[in-house]
């Protein structure tokens, strides 16, 4: 197989940029995601891809919820604060705010639209798990174009 022509041929496939908020007892945690689809209308039911071995995938299995948040193409920055490790005050927020709703997980108040989901099932899938939730809380706040990763210089995956 060639390498390079399957890694670029699978950069190539449309992905969404998402906060992923996550907790596990009374803690709070949110990651920046990618790999992340609707699987079912009825019931209303998604899939998120999270790498194995990270603290974000032992919140989710911990919890069993978590949310999407939805952020404006002019919220890069914000999108970046979820890629670096988490600060050494442990506050992986700064200073953004956010809200708790149904399943207890961070809902960012930038966030243009937002779903809450509670976990079904997590399959290993060779370095990620496919965690599948159910929708269980939804809310569109603005009608507007959201944040891809075509609009930034960044990639993942391949």
């Amino acid at each position: 197989m060639n390498e390079e022509a399957k890694k670029k041929i699978l950069r190539q496939i449309p992905y969404g940029l998402y906060v992923i908020g996550v907790k596990d007892g009374e803690g709070h945690h949110a990651f920046t995601g990618s790999w992340f689809s609707q699987c079912s209308m009825k019931p209303p039911r998604v899939m998120l891809g999270v790498r194995h071995g990270t603290h974000s995938l032992e919140m989710v299995k911990q919890g069993k919820v978590f949310s999407v948040n939805w952020l404006a193409k002019d919220d890069k920055k914000v999108l970046e604060q979820f890629f670096k490790p988490t600060p050494s005050s442990g506050n992986r927020f700064g200073e953004l705010t956010y809200q708790l709703f149904k399943t207890g997980t961070p809902v960012l108040d930038k966030a243009l639209s937002f779903l809450e989901c509670e976990v079904v099932s997590i399959q290993e899938a060779g370095d990620h798990s496919i965690v599948i939730g159910e929708v269980v809380n939804a809310e569109q706040r603005a009608d507007t174009s959201p944040l891809v990763m075509s609009d930034t210089p960044w990639h993942y995956g391949g």
